[in-house]
């Protein structure tokens, strides 16, 4: 399963990466004499309400879309894993503030929060990484504070405090090794549920802003057209099915073989 899903990972990374530079169009090429053309050669994708080759905007918008998830679950990876780390290794007063501070970022609702923050500043892709990553650290924050509430009992943790390493040494050089596959696993699971937000307020028209295409607004302009158009809306949509599908099965299989160790 994570070799079908790395597999399918990196063929879309490739097409998305790739498949631009070989288009003989540009993304935001206009051509009113080709305008609602359905799938049919040259344009295999069809053509939207100006003319534009959906191929070619799909494969920009894929290169968006996996951008801004491989981005925000990066970020909400590191974020997470730091919180989880001081959480896990200061316990006490210390453990507990930050799990309150998980808590209530569980319980805020996610779309009405991203929804008002975007409709009041100026959506861009470094807002949508912050955004995204600000509602996706909390998982891999308490793995984290799991793994060192276990770890840091240990007797490898006791005598590295004793021959004198500080405790940043102890937790960077060898508590935080230790949770690298299970935070892998989260953090590969991350990308999907990134790019799928990311999709659902570029849908909204909240994200990112025409005419620079991702797959979430080039649903959102495909809206008013589904039933005279649906290839404006089919593409985009297996595309986005196609990314998640792939970090899903990739994070399975990771999450299959850590359990089996």
């Amino acid at each position: 399963m994570r070799k079908i899903g790395s597999a399918a990972l990196i063929a879309v990374a490739l097409v998305a990466v790739i498949g631009p530079t070989l288009s003989p169009y540009a993304a935001d090429a206009i051509d009113l004499a080709s305008i609602r053309h359905p799938p049919e050669l040259p344009h295999w994708m069809g053509t939207d309400e100006l003319g534009r080759d959906v191929l070619t905007r799909v494969l920009v918008g894929t290169r968006l879309s996996l951008l801004i998830g491989l981005a925000g679950a990066a970020v909400a990876t590191l974020l997470g894993a730091t919180v989880g780390a001081l959480s896990g290794y200061r316990g006490g007063i210390t453990d507990r503030a930050m799990m309150h501070l998980v808590d209530l970022q569980l319980s805020m609702p996610l779309l009405p929060v991203l929804i008002v923050v975007s409709a009041i500043a100026r959506p861009s892709v470094l807002l949508l990484v912050i955004l995204v990553s600000s509602f996706a650290w909390m998982e891999p924050a308490r793995i984290v504070r799991g793994e060192f509430l276990r770890q840091k009992e240990l007797p490898f943790a006791e005598a590295a405090l004793a021959s004198g390493a500080s405790e940043a040494r102890v937790i960077v050089r060898h508590l935080l090794p230790n949770t690298l596959t299970p935070l892998t696993v989260a953090a590969t699971l991350l990308v999907g549920r990134v790019i799928v937000m990311e999709s659902v307020l570029s849908f909204l028209g909240l994200g990112v802003q025409p005419p620079e295409p991702s797959l979430g607004n080039l649903l959102y302009g495909a809206q008013a057209s589904l039933a005279t158009e649906p290839w404006l809306s089919i593409f985009p949509g297996l595309f986005i099915f196609w990314i998640v599908l792939s970090v899903n099965l990739v994070g399975d299989g990771l999450s299959a073989g850590n359990r089996s160790v």
